[in-house]
């Protein structure tokens, strides 16, 4: 306890440790272990095991020492709304130079930009499903840096159309989502790659816990954000020896402005039903969908509405000595991913419906309706007298 002690006053000194509820935690949680240990092991073990967990501990709630900004450049991309616009405003505001690029040049968004943002921060025009725009970028960018280097990439624009079943969502949706969720992050990386090497600079992806966990009606946007986050763990390992460092932000849900946009969730929805095939429309039932968005939508409502966690977590990523390789901003993401990677597959799934979507059931498969098979369609029973043991 006194090396304990010791180091951790020597931390906060130094400001390298924040006083708060995570090291008060820490601490009771280190006293239960210290209770543990004097009652299970022997003397030396419990000492070797007490000291070891304090050492880690203090060292996983160390704050990594910040690099200083000089004359940085940062590009980042989907700054029309949510993390990628504030993300662009504090990094301006702390002398980066800042490369952002929108969808529209005259979005709401961008004007917002023009008008709080200083001069060094330039405004990209880019659609990540448009090679031209792609190369566009990357040329403006390679041109732009020649003096201070490009130090960081964070790949922010993502695309969700679609909140339903699998079987539901147009394969459209999918290739959608990859077009821009990782095709178009993938180009304009690797297309960085020269720049950020010679930086020994830092890639900053924006995933989702989508992509780690099986989110009811997520599965086109889930599926791309698993493989971005993929993709980057390979970078992290393949570009580890030229010093570029890969993070990953796995945000809870925030409201930003697209996503809290029940209108265009709205007009989402009507597409959908006129999309459909009949016979799944009448499988499913259109008061079905009308539920899913509806606890989408209500789920939405409950969104986090400050957005500084999120930024906050991207510029320790650009700026900490020791970056981490993943960051989990937001309220209850430990629970679930404890939940997710330790309880049994049941109470997962129940958990993610409870906190997200919960599902009703299908049309065709409510007492009462016809059903999706007819007798016609049952395997019959080769054996019709089956003995009890059988039939149970």
């Amino acid at each position: 306890w006194l090396l304990v002690a010791a180091r951790a006053l020597l931390q906060l000194l130094r400001s390298d440790l924040r006083l708060g509820r995570p090291l008060l935690a820490a601490l009771a949680l280190l006293a239960a272990l210290d209770w543990l240990c004097q009652h299970l092991l022997p003397p030396p073990a419990a000492l070797a095991v007490l000291a070891a967990a304090g050492w880690i501990t203090l060292s996983r709630l160390a704050r990594s020492p910040r690099l200083p900004v000089a004359t940085r450049a940062v590009l980042i991309t989907g700054c029309d709304t949510g993390f990628g616009k504030e993300t662009a405003k504090k990094l301006d505001a702390m002398g980066f130079t800042v490369l952002a690029t929108v969808l529209d040049l005259n979005s709401p968004g961008a004007q917002e930009l023009r008008a709080c943002c200083s001069p060094r921060l330039r405004l990209l025009q880019m659609d990540l499903t448009k090679p031209e725009d792609i190369n566009r970028v990357l040329e403006f960018t390679k041109a732009h840096t020649t003096s201070t280097g490009l130090w960081g990439l964070v790949n922010n624009a993502g695309l969700n159309d679609v909140v339903a079943d699998v079987e539901l969502s147009p394969v459209a949706t999918f290739r959608n989502c990859m077009e821009v969720n990782f095709f178009g992050a993938l180009e304009l990386t690797k297309g960085l790659l020269p720049l950020l090497r010679r930086s020994r600079g830092r890639i900053v992806t924006v995933g989702s816990p989508a992509g780690d966990m099986p989110y009811p009606c997520l599965a086109a946007y889930g599926t791309s954000k698993a493989a971005i986050a993929l993709l980057m763990d390979t970078f992290s390992c393949e570009l580890l020896p030229w010093g570029v460092k890969v993070s990953v932000i796995q945000p809870g849900c925030f409201k930003t402005e697209s996503v809290t946009n029940v209108n265009h969730w709205e007009k989402r929805k009507q597409l959908l039903l006129a999309s459909l095939p009949r016979e799944l429309l009448q499988a499913y039932g259109e008061d079905y969908i009308e539920h899913l968005h509806g606890q989408f939508l209500h789920s939405l409502s409950l969104a986090l509405p400050d957005l500084s966690p999120v930024v906050d977590a991207i510029i320790d990523a650009l700026l900490a000595a020791r970056p981490r390789h993943r960051y989990y901003p937001g309220r209850g993401l430990g629970l679930m991913y404890f939940i997710h990677f330790y309880l049994p597959e049941g109470l997962r799934r129940r958990f993610l419906q409870i906190f997200f979507i919960s599902h009703c059931l299908p049309r065709a498969l409510r007492p009462g309706q016809p059903g999706t098979a007819t007798a016609q369609d049952t395997p019959q029973d080769p054996n019709p007298n089956p003995s009890p043991v059988a039939a149970r």
